[in-house]
């Protein structure tokens, strides 16, 4: 019987302790179930859902749009450090918006730098590449190294090849 995705994610968490980012994306498209699988997860935890979408957008509606894009991280700092640990992230679209000019990978691992995040990520992962949108869209990312685990709603999760490399011998 496969392993359910919210018992692969707390396995992820507990491995990103571990880590220098310890930050682990939820990958699936949109529709996926990924929100409920995260509020499950949260509630496990007893930690809550942070809706990135919804907190961000208050913050930044007062800003200039040069204001917007030099304050987002320090804005998404503050979020962040309000949320128990583990901090459960879903929605964060805004975060790829160009005309805030931001990483969304980069801000995520900042973030996971001394904390434990799990994020929902709308897209795909491909022979360990890392996709948001599709090719020609604005919003558009394509990552080669991706300095995080992934646990995607198909059901694959970088925590497990990692553990069959150990017992291999191979890490």
């Amino acid at each position: 019987m496969a392993e359910p995705i919210h018992d692969k994610i707390k396995r992820s968490l507990q491995a990103a302790e571990g880590l220098y980012h310890r930050l682990v994306l939820l990958v699936g498209q949109t529709g996926s179930g990924k929100t409920g699988v995260l509020r499950h997860v949260a509630d496990e935890f007893g930690s809550s859902l942070v809706n990135v979408n919804l907190a961000l957008s208050s913050e930044l509606l007062e800003l200039t749009a040069k204001q917007r894009s030099l304050r987002l991280p320090g804005i998404l700092d503050q979020i962040v450090a309000q949320a128990p640990s583990p901090v459960v992230l879903d929605n964060l679209e805004i975060l790829f918006d160009k005309d805030l000019k931001q990483d969304p990978l980069r801000l995520l691992q900042r973030i996971s730098r001394n904390r434990a995040v799990l994020a929902s990520w709308n897209g795909t992962t491909t022979s360990g590449r890392l996709f948001y949108a599709e090719t020609g869209h604005p919003e558009y990312r394509s990552y080669d190294a991706v300095d995080a685990l992934v646990v995607g709603m198909d059901g694959t999760a970088t925590v497990d090849s990692a553990e069959n490399n150990r017992e291999a011998g191979q890490a």
